[in-house]
């Protein structure tokens, strides 16, 4: 950690540890419910549970993003946050709007539209928070002596991801038009600009794990920037293929989101080589770890399987099942939960001067983890092919398919308190770590050495 401002970030992550923690618990509910034990139905009926899972995850990982902005931006500007106060503010704002969402969904107290639940009146403080977010981190860009191509990538992710929020908070009376817009906000977040916001925290800790010339790294970045808006944006036509909207979507929607995966491709590619090419021997293997899985996994989930029921004629039968939800959980997993995990496991030494990334649990929760979301991924698969089989080509009533299927969330629910574990020893090192120190000086890649873990 160069400057003291960066501590903010620590807020933000520790929201993040908790928020994740919930989100998790929201997916059992969902998946005993599933297994035909839905107990809690009376209290958290399914669609409460899977809107508040959903919905977990965004904020979430929009709090792990602010908190690496808050660690990064200083890095790459060198100069302290424009206000830290403000931070802490535009944190608490944060947390009051994820709190009041949550309540809202359990009372029945949203907006209805898949994946844009929240009411319209926390629209606008979202808003509000998010600009005070900008406000924040582009003056300290704005005021920088210099900023670096890793941090000017970041800040317009973010600055996009601001503007794109803005479609959805308009509503229409034609579902079709409602439908169109809605994706501009969904599918141009999460295979659009976020993928510039995973580039550049991609870059930033390539850049102080391997060793590998900065330029060498940015050059890369440019390359998946270019490859992110060349198939993202047209990309968003596989959303647009059975809602009513004209059948020149099925050929363009099908052609980019073929090419969608080459950013991915790009992405693992990167990662590896920049590894191997390193010639630092960094102390803090397990961020390296998490930096790596990200390039690795983000291709398989989001690139891999994302192509593989996005072509049209597969894309016919598998919409709105399972399968979707088998890309879907491994393609967040790797493109944006890993970034996140492995950000914080760089930036935590740094915060406190402690190396608790040294103990067993660190790597531990890595492997743990990514092995419980593998399974999770392959029985997502056995139940949503059955589904679609059943369901879709022999004409099977809707229930009685959901009842034929239970038996594969037995795996479902194997794989994900495996990963439970995993996310568990992550959160359990988190805290190992303690609270930030005021007199923590230098980067994190010699603060680290400074002091012996208390854990080993």
């Amino acid at each position: 950690m160069k400057y003291k401002s960066q501590r903010v970030a620590y807020l933000f992550f520790a929201t993040s540890m908790l928020l994740l923690s919930l989100q998790i618990v929201y997916g059992f509910i969902m998946a005993f419910a599933h297994l035909g034990y839905d107990v809690l139905h009376p209290v958290i009926p399914f669609n409460a549970a899977r809107a508040t899972h959903i919905n977990l995850l965004v904020v979430w990982l929009l709090s792990g993003f602010m908190g690496a902005a808050y660690y990064i931006i200083p890095e790459e500007a060198e100069r302290e946050l424009y206000s830290p106060k403000l931070a802490v503010v535009q944190w608490g704002a944060l947390v009051v709007v994820g709190v009041i969402a949550i309540i809202g969904f359990h009372l029945n107290w949203w907006e209805g539209r898949k994946f844009l639940e929240i009411p319209r009146e926390l629209d606008y403080l979202v808003v509000v928070d998010v600009l005070a977010f900008l406000f924040n981190i582009g003056m300290t860009a704005w005021t920088a002596r210099r900023l670096s191509t890793t941090g000017a990538v970041l800040f317009g992710g973010l600055l996009s991801a601001a503007l794109l929020y803005l479609p959805g908070m308009y509503t229409f009376d034609n579902h079709v038009h409602d439908s169109f817009f809605r994706w501009w906000v969904v599918h141009l977040w999460v295979e659009g600009v976020w993928e510039l916001i995973m580039g550049s925290i991609l870059s930033f800790l390539l850049i102080k794990l391997t060793g590998v010339d900065r330029e060498v790294i940015e050059k890369w970045l440019y390359v998946i920037v270019g490859l992110t808006f060349l198939s993202g944006i047209l990309g968003t036509g596989h959303h647009y293929y059975y809602v009513g909207t004209p059948a020149y979507w099925l050929p363009i929607g099908g052609i980019f989101s073929a090419l969608e995966p080459l950013a991915f491709l790009g992405m693992a590619a990167y990662a590896v080589t920049m590894m191997l090419r390193g010639g630092r021997k960094h102390p803090n293997k397990n961020a390296l770890f998490w930096t790596v899985g990200c390039g690795i996994m983000s291709f398989v989930g989001a690139g891999f399987l994302g192509f593989a029921h996005t072509i049209p004629q597969v894309n016919l039968w598998t919409h709105g099942t399972l399968v979707t939800a088998m890309h879907g959980h491994l393609a967040f997993w790797g493109a944006y939960a890993t970034i996140v995990l492995g950000v914080i496991a760089y930036a935590m030494p740094g915060l406190t001067g402690r190396q608790a990334y040294k103990h067993w649990s660190s790597t531990w929760a890595f492997w743990i983890s990514n092995v419980g979301i593998l399974g999770m991924t392959g029985a997502f698969a056995v139940a949503g092919v059955s589904q679609v089989y059943l369901e879709r080509k022999s004409g099977m009533d809707f229930l009685a398919v959901q009842k034929a299927i239970e038996v594969h969330f037995v795996g479902l629910v194997l794989a994900a308190s495996l990963f439970a574990v995993g996310i568990s020893l992550y959160i359990w090192n988190f805290i190992q770590y303690g609270l930030p120190q005021a007199n923590v000086e230098g980067n994190s890649s010699v603060v680290a050495q400074a002091e012996p873990a208390a854990a080993e």
